[in-house]
């Protein structure tokens, strides 16, 4: 059988590359180190953890700690590998960096059937009667780069997040918050936070003085002028942000009168559990994220379910361009893996990469690729890449927030707990199907 090949010996890269082995396939790994390294990396191994050693929540009534519990039921390098480094971490799953990619390097290069080739790969290659995975995450190379924009449309490739907040609806408080599109009559599609004048002025104080996370040495962004982060916004006058992104105009509240400022949330997903905060992208640091943005009159309580960045990071408008087995709908021999899917989070990235390890090993012997079901971790982060409105589409963590609507009330606390069960009963589905 042709080997497999895989771009890039990241997590999602090597990930892939396990599960073909255990379908009894053969891979070709093809990496740039240690030639060439991009500018957040360091050591010549592979799965390389570039920033924290956090693989956070281990709880598996979070939504993180259930897509872990679901890699585990799927055999995962990644969770196998985190568990033999782990480190003491409280109820997060840490590791010992160095020892964790030495273990994954171990187990792939020592494996008969991998060969691993370091070179840099230029462009996309073309069609054979084998699959392609790409993952060469999110600080793939220009070269590769433009020959994935040329394949894509540029207009279909992204260069940088700048990732507003998301919130959950049910922590809004609708005895501020209300129901209107701006221009228009009665309630519309946007939520709305008025400030009065008192308000507002005390918001960008706090902004103003707030700790933000500095740009590193690789991302000396050019920050475009339509999606400034708010405290750059707020740096350039008292005003700027209520003549901006906090605009009142046309969004009179439901009494009439007129707000100083409003902070305008969109729905993040058709079933309208989540919000995204409009213009509220930020290198704000989480915790100031948290206590900044609760001053907001309605966000006093509220809950996220992704806090906002700003960073760089390549990755696809999947939307357009993924099916829900990560193969271009464009070519089906080609397959994406890892952040440049559209996911956010080192699990994130190891779980395209196994879901792409298998799809690959699946098309490889003639059968059909399996789509994760719906109320799994797994279903969710598809649904993302695939069902989100392409027109402001940004990764994403895994969250409750991208699951299925509840089709009846459950209580906050029992939430994570009904969501374990529902994925536990859709995994032995899935796992015997496969």
């Amino acid at each position: 059988m042709t080997p497999i090949t895989i771009i890039g010996g990241g997590l999602a890269g090597c990930e892939a590359a396990f599960q073909i082995l255990k379908r009894g396939g053969s891979v070709r790994l093809i990496d740039m180190k240690p030639g060439r390294k991009s500018p957040a990396h360091e050591s010549d191994g592979l799965a390389e953890l570039v920033c924290s050693n956090s693989l956070r929540s281990d709880d598996p009534t979070s939504a993180v700690g259930l897509l872990k519990r679901e890699m585990a039921a799927l055999d995962s390098l990644f969770i196998e590998a985190a568990r033999a480094t782990a480190v003491p971490a409280g109820r997060a799953l840490a590791v010992n960096r160095d020892d964790f990619s030495q273990y994954i390097t171990e187990r792939i290069k020592n494996h008969p059937q991998v060969e691993v080739i370091e070179q840099e790969v230029l462009e996309i290659p073309p069609e054979t009667d084998a699959p392609v995975i790409l993952a060469t995450g999110p600080l793939t190379s220009e070269p590769l780069a433009e020959s994935l924009a040329a394949f894509t449309g540029r207009d279909r490739l992204a260069f940088y997040d700048a990732i507003a907040p998301i919130v959950y609806k049910d922590s809004l408080n609708f005895d501020i918050v209300y129901s209107k599109s701006r221009w228009e009559d009665g309630p519309g599609d946007y939520l709305n936070c008025p400030m009065n004048e008192e308000e507002y002025l005390r918001f960008i104080t706090e902004l103003a003085s707030a700790e933000y996370m500095p740009l590193k040495d690789f991302e000396k962004a050019k920050y475009f002028e339509g999606c400034l982060p708010v405290e750059i916004i707020r740096s350039r006058g008292d005003d700027t942000l209520r003549f901006g992104p906090m605009k009142p105009v046309g969004l009179e509240k439901p009494d009439g009168s007129s707000a100083y400022a409003v902070v305008q949330l969109r729905k993040e997903t058709k079933a309208g559990t989540t919000y995204n905060m409009v213009g509220f992208q930020t290198k704000l640091t989480y915790p100031e994220q948290k206590r900044v943005f609760r001053l907001i009159p309605g966000m006093e309580n509220v809950e996220f379910a992704r806090l906002g960045s700003i960073h760089r990071n390549t990755f696809i408008v999947a939307p357009e361009l993924l099916r829900p087995t990560l193969q271009f709908q464009q070519r089906a021999d080609l397959l994406l893996a890892g952040q440049l899917s559209g996911v956010e989070g080192y699990v994130e990235s190891a779980a395209m990469g196994l879901l792409a390890g298998i799809n690959a090993a699946r098309l490889a012997a003639g059968i059909a690729p399996t789509v994760p079901p719906q109320h799994t971790a797994f279903g969710a982060l598809i649904h993302h890449l695939t069902e989100s409105e392409a027109k402001h589409f940004q990764p994403s963590n895994v969250n409750f927030g991208l699951f299925p609507d509840w089709k009846k009330k459950i209580r906050k606390k029992f939430r994570g707990e009904e969501r374990a069960k529902l994925s536990a009963a859709a995994m032995e589905t899935w796992l015997a199907e496969m």
